[in-house]
């Protein structure tokens, strides 16, 4: 049995003034493996003043100075690459491989966020005008339980790169996940109350960090009805807002796609993380001239994608993350099969000799794009299939929709794809494959969010201009 009871604040890890406790409960068997004391409002209000005063000297640091502590975040989790992915496969369920390729990003964003840094130019001058991108101020860092550590790295990579002081607030299901982050945080030596976290319910310390005047921006990823929430409270004190929220990203397989390769990799993107990713590729969109064959090569294909073990290599789906998600993903599958959609494979209960959160990787068709299941943000192991006319048919489809995180095309000819692609109204479009470029921006349009992430785009979230003018 694990406990945590510190928070990390002003470069040190102090006992929690919060005294609510909550269990750790791991999602393969539903059995508690410890337990984390929460912070509240009080101990929120500590780390945000702790980032202010170091606000007051890091703000006007240099760009090597910011370069140096990025260079020590990166060895820092690169070194404990083992230890972040064993606390995600234990006590998230992530598939170990996946696990550990998130980790691998999650050092890696560091090095990402200097090489940035290092190509921004933070100051412009024309005649008797320079013009400064100054560094925001304290900034309230919000992230989610599906990726934890790699969430806590990017957020924290562009603040430190912008000059930015932060308060992080990771999700409380992710309790023994930042204990094993917050180790490297340490380690790093990062400057006293440049990085301080806390870890608390939204409604608590969120809150507080949201509606207190001396944080001066948020960095939210999470759903979109809690970031909507932020973007209203946080005017009242004029918050600048990055919020990176859902997703129901289509994947559009155009009909001389090589069904060979692109189906299996249909399903890696549509079960990525267990299907617990806001940029999985849950729309399926096929060409009606090949339904049956992309019928007959998932049924095929769906063998290579079991649900199991986490922390055995050869499973592709691990299990939701609380009982709460495992109901949530029910439910969708029952409202598929009421609304008239087929189940081609999975369907409703566990998978067979798993109990814990296990759901079966499920595939619908016959979808319709009105559908419940068509519309909504599942988040777990759930594909829909929905057939179009042409390349025009599919791109509306796929735009018929209150998302516009990212997308996936598939096809032989690449420039038809770059077409289509272009045509989609999402942050990103990934041509033929499971793609990332962190120099890249990452964000959505519609109910996806506001603003953008990684790279230059990123670190510019956290910088605001100030123009000095010469007689």
């Amino acid at each position: 049995m694990k406990t945590i009871t510190t928070h990390y604040i002003d470069g040190a890890f102090v006992e929690s003034h919060g005294r609510e406790v909550m269990d750790i409960i791991r999602p393969t068997d539903g059995q508690v493996i410890g337990r984390v004391t929460l912070a509240d409002e009080e101990d929120t209000r500590r780390a945000i003043a702790a980032a202010n005063r170091a606000f007051a000297t890091y703000g006007r640091s240099t760009k090597e100075e910011r370069a140096k502590i990025l260079r020590r975040l990166h060895a820092a989790v690169a070194a404990h690459i083992d230890d972040l992915t064993d606390a995600m496969v234990e006590e998230y369920g992530g598939p170990v491989m996946f696990a550990r390729l998130m980790m691998e990003a999650a050092a890696n964003v560091f090095l990402s966020a200097e090489k940035a840094l290092q190509e921004l130019p933070l100051t412009r001058s024309w005649n008797k005008t320079t013009v400064t991108l100054e560094p925001a101020g304290v900034a309230g860092l919000i992230t989610p339980w599906n990726a934890n550590s790699f969430f806590l790295s990017a957020k924290l990579a562009s603040a430190v790169a912008a000059g930015c002081t932060a308060v992080i607030k990771p999700s409380e299901l992710s309790a023994l996940q930042t204990r094993a982050w917050l180790a490297c945080l340490d380690e790093a030596k990062v400057p006293k109350g440049v990085g301080n976290l806390v870890i608390g319910r939204g409604d608590v310390v969120g809150a507080e960090i949201v509606r207190n005047p001396d944080v001066a921006k948020i960095s939210f990823t999470g759903s979109v009805a809690v970031g909507k929430s932020i973007m209203r409270d946080g005017a009242a004190t004029m918050k600048r807002v990055t919020l990176e929220l859902g997703g129901k990203s289509p994947n559009i397989l155009l009909d001389d796609a090589d069904l060979s390769k692109a189906i299996p990799t249909t399903l890696a993107i549509a079960f990525m993380n267990s299907g617990q990713a806001c940029v999985a590729g849950t729309r399926l969109l096929a060409p009606k001239s090949r339904l049956d064959e992309v019928k007959r090569a998932i049924k095929e294909a769906i063998r290579a994608f079991p649900a199991g073990d986490p922390s055995d290599p050869t499973t592709a789906v691990g299990p939701m993350v609380t009982q709460k998600q495992y109901d949530r993903v029910q439910s969708y599958i029952r409202k598929g099969i009421e609304e008239g959609a087929e189940l081609l494979v999975g369907g409703e209960g566990h998978p067979e000799g798993l109990a814990g959160y296990f759901v079966k990787p499920t595939v619908f068709v016959n979808v319709k794009n009105d559908m419940t299941i068509a519309r909504e943000e599942i988040f777990g192991p759930v594909l829909c299939v929905i057939a179009y006319d042409d390349d025009e048919d599919a791109i509306r489809i796929a735009n018929d929709t209150g998302f516009g995180l990212h997308a996936y095309v598939n096809g032989t000819d690449v420039r038809r794809a770059r077409r289509v692609a272009s045509q989609l109204l999402v942050g990103r479009v990934a041509i033929n494959g499971l793609l990332d470029d962190q120099q890249a921006p990452f964000g959505g349009f519609k109910n996806s969010g506001i603003g953008r992430e990684f790279g230059t785009y990123g670190i510019e979230a956290f910088l605001e201009p100030r123009a000095i003018l010469e007689a």
